[in-house]
């Protein structure tokens, strides 16, 4: 078989090469997924076109959101109010970046460690309600749950969903808002109402509408 011919044939459906590959995009487009973006973060990563490796800004990002709540969140105007902000422009710049690096498939976890640890630490130290902090939180595990069960049978949340969810960056950004003028209760309890709404609905209306939700789990090698 000459050079050409043997070139060729890496791109064949069907050739180890090719399989290599398709498990390659499809993992990368699974941690993409699984960073639950919002449209501010899609921006950010449309202008650095893919250039910028994850995993540094996400383990930057979780720090200084560590550092600034242990700074204070007791009271209105603390600097915990602008993580959202710094983790923003940290992670950002990177969500478009194929996420193929040896681990890179840590920044997902990472990503939730920042939102869920933020809303818990916050919520606690302004007075809002456990129940409130526990039903936002609660909504947004039942999304991230469902997006993992949902990719491993190959059914993808349609790219609306992640916009209207307002993405990790975008609900830390409206909590970090609403704090500064007192009214963090009704931030969370109006976060928890509509984005229970939102992710149950889009995600029973999808399982019912595919008919594959019966709890059996397709072998991701399958189409």
């Amino acid at each position: 078989m000459t050079a050409m011919a043997e070139d060729s044939a890496i791109n064949e459906p069907g050739t180890p090469e090719a399989e290599t590959q398709g498990a390659a995009a499809f993992a990368s487009r699974q941690l993409r997924a699984f960073r639950d973006d919002g449209p501010l973060c899609v921006a950010l990563g449309r202008l650095s076109r893919g250039q910028l490796p994850p995993l540094p800004g996400a383990v930057i990002a979780a720090v200084i959101t560590g550092v600034l709540l242990v700074a204070g969140v007791g009271d209105q105007n603390t600097p915990a109010l602008f993580a959202p902000a710094v983790a923003l422009l940290l992670t950002g710049p990177a969500s478009s970046h194929p996420h193929n690096g040896r681990l890179d498939w840590l920044v997902p976890p990472i990503i939730r460690a920042i939102e869920y640890g933020y809303l818990a630490v916050l919520g606690f130290a302004q007075g809002v309600s456990a129940p409130l902090i526990y039903a936002l939180i609660a909504v947004l595990a039942y999304h991230h749950y469902d997006t993992v069960y949902r990719t491993r049978q190959r059914l993808w949340p349609q790219d609306w969903v992640f916009r209207a969810g307002l993405g990790w960056e975008g609900r830390m950004l409206v909590v970090a808002f609403v704090g500064l003028s007192g009214l963090l209760p009704f931030a969370y309890a109006a976060l928890a109402a509509y984005l229970g709404v939102l992710f149950v609905s889009e995600s029973v209306t999808t399982w019912l509408r595919t008919g594959r939700g019966n709890g059996v789990i397709v072998d991701l090698e399958e189409d």
